[in-house]
């Protein structure tokens, strides 16, 4: 089913988000056009961005842990523990190997370190399915489904050349929420299945940033 899409822009200063006055698109190549033709081409530095390489497994499932114990209970938590331990010191560490191999063959590839830890279970994950190994326990865990479960979507792609934008929710009872911050406005679109109130949502993300415009400001917060 289509998702309700709506957009709202609060503008602080003279407007130039959606709803206001704009020069018409364009492609020409002239200084005054709204969209210019460039000649260097899309992917030109591709080559040259660094390479991020897989992280270590067990870095991996520390991260994993991480963020999950916040969420559940001490025995929620000693149960999920003992599946990662099982997961890392059994099948984990031979899926860990065979992704690195097939990572130092695909030279094009890079994958994102920091805090993150979905992606590289993800990857461990499809690659068992891929090899007809059954299904880890540590997948199995209602933990891993709970964190994986995104009621939150959100994406940013700010830019003068960008008046409109969204994103889709990733669950059915979720929202999808597209954004942009510009010098002098704040827009975003937001979507959802029906069975969600992408409206009320909406209230709510208007109201709170309502609220930080008047604490910046030095205006007391309304209730």
């Amino acid at each position: 089913m289509v998702p309700r899409l709506l957009l709202r822009a609060w503008p602080r200063s003279p407007a130039v988000g959606p709803g206001a006055p704009s020069r018409p698109l364009s492609a020409g190549s002239g200084p005054g056009q709204y969209l210019q033709r460039s000649i260097v081409p899309t992917m030109h530095y591709q080559d040259s961005l660094p390479r991020l390489p897989i992280p270590k497994l067990e870095d991996t499932i520390r991260r994993y842990l991480s963020a999950q114990k916040p969420l559940l209970d001490d025995g929620q938590f000693r149960k999920t523990e003992q599946f990662c331990k099982n997961f890392e010191n059994r099948i984990g560490k031979e899926l860990h190997e065979q992704l690195v191999a097939q990572d130092k063959q695909n030279k094009h590839t890079s994958y994102i370190s920091g805090q993150g830890f979905d992606r590289h279970l993800f990857a461990l994950r499809h690659l068992a399915a891929a090899k007809g190994i059954i299904l880890p326990e540590l997948y199995l865990d209602p933990a891993y489904g709970q964190i994986n479960h995104n009621v939150l979507s959100t994406s940013t792609l700010s830019s003068p050349a960008v008046n409109l934008g969204g994103f889709a929710p990733v669950v059915s009872d979720g929202f999808g929420v597209g954004y942009a911050v510009h010098g002098n406005w704040i827009g975003c679109n937001v979507s959802s299945y029906p069975g969600r109130n992408a409206r009320e949502f909406l209230q709510c993300v208007e109201k709170a940033l309502e609220d930080m415009f008047d604490a910046l400001e030095g205006k007391s917060i309304k209730s």
